[in-house]
């Protein structure tokens, strides 16, 4: 198969929920070189990326996650005011994968996992409460596809395994405890500062930079991570990724996993209260002065 219209993403429990099945409810597909819609999938895209997918395609192209981000992606709110997303962007004023080709997928070896899925999608639920997410799987039929004719039945389950879809579920699996976390927790968590929705970012999807913020004397500063745990982090993107989720657990929704120097932490609780103080006193010399100009307001009557 080459690409994929549809995505695989976080989806909350909501009013219209599409007909789900687990993985071994048996569908009918095959996509193959030769088959009358072959790349029309590719054709028109719509493509959320996993962090693991950047990983795979920055590598593949290689490039760093940086350039990655510019050149061949585009950001998105997964729902207003909150985490962001990353999408592939398609070629220059159309619609079309930019790794389409005649033959087929360029990229076919690190291609992402919305095309691997193709034409089912992974929907994963977290109900509120729940600790844990719940995968379901639906089937998109979209008029273009041919590949439902095909004589060829398969369960889900046979299907993720020879996509190669366990691995990059299990990779993305951090991830989407994240975005769903976030969603299910919905407004009792607040609005999500500018700082956290950067810091969210930059540890998903640019891992060349998260390296470079873990590596920092700041950082060292406040985390207690020992030497040889520190450099196997820092040597690997896929386990760099991995620690960047949960050290977004500990940022983010205050689970914590990483040690913290106790004299820094004290330092930031110190700094946090001095912050909240100083916007208290600030809040309150706004109020005196509306105060005084209603007097002054009144006197000039």
């Amino acid at each position: 198969m080459t690409g994929a219209a549809a995505t695989p993403m976080p989806a909350a429990a909501g009013p219209v929920v599409p007909e789900t099945f687990g993985a071994d409810r048996r569908i009918q597909f095959r996509c193959r070189k030769g088959i009358a819609c072959w790349n029309a999938c590719c054709s028109n895209i719509d493509i959320t990326l996993t962090p693991y997918d950047i990983l795979r395609l920055k590598d593949r192209l290689g490039v760093s996650s940086g350039e990655f981000l510019r050149n061949f992606a585009v950001p998105f709110e997964m729902e207003k005011d909150g985490m962001a997303g990353v999408k592939l962007k398609p070629v220059e004023g159309a619609t079309a994968c930019r790794f389409m080709t005649p033959e087929g997928c360029a990229v076919y070896e690190d291609r992402p996992t919305a095309c691997r899925y193709y034409p089912v999608a992974l929907l994963s639920m977290r109900k509120q409460g729940e600790s844990t997410e719940r995968d379901s799987y639906a089937l998109v039929k979209e008029p273009h596809c041919l590949g439902h004719l095909e004589p060829r039945p398969i369960t889900v389950g046979e299907y993720r395994r020879e996509q190669g879809l366990e691995a990059y579920d299990e990779l993305a699996r951090g991830w989407r405890q994240l975005v769903l976390k976030k969603k299910s927790a919905g407004p009792t968590l607040g609005k999500p500062s500018k700082a956290s929705l950067q810091l969210f970012f930059m540890a998903c999807y640019d891992i060349d930079r998260f390296r470079v913020f873990v590596a920092s004397e700041a950082f060292g500063s406040l985390y207690d991570i020992p030497e040889g745990e520190m450099s196997q982090v820092l040597a690997d993107d896929t386990g760099l990724m991995l620690f960047a989720f949960r050290f977004l657990r500990q940022a983010l929704f205050g689970e914590v996993t990483i040690r913290v120097h106790p004299a820094a932490a004290h330092e930031r609780i110190e700094r946090a209260r001095a912050r909240a103080a100083g916007r208290e006193r600030e809040a309150a010399e706004r109020r005196a002065a509306q105060q005084d100009d209603v007097y002054e307001g009144l006197g000039e009557e």
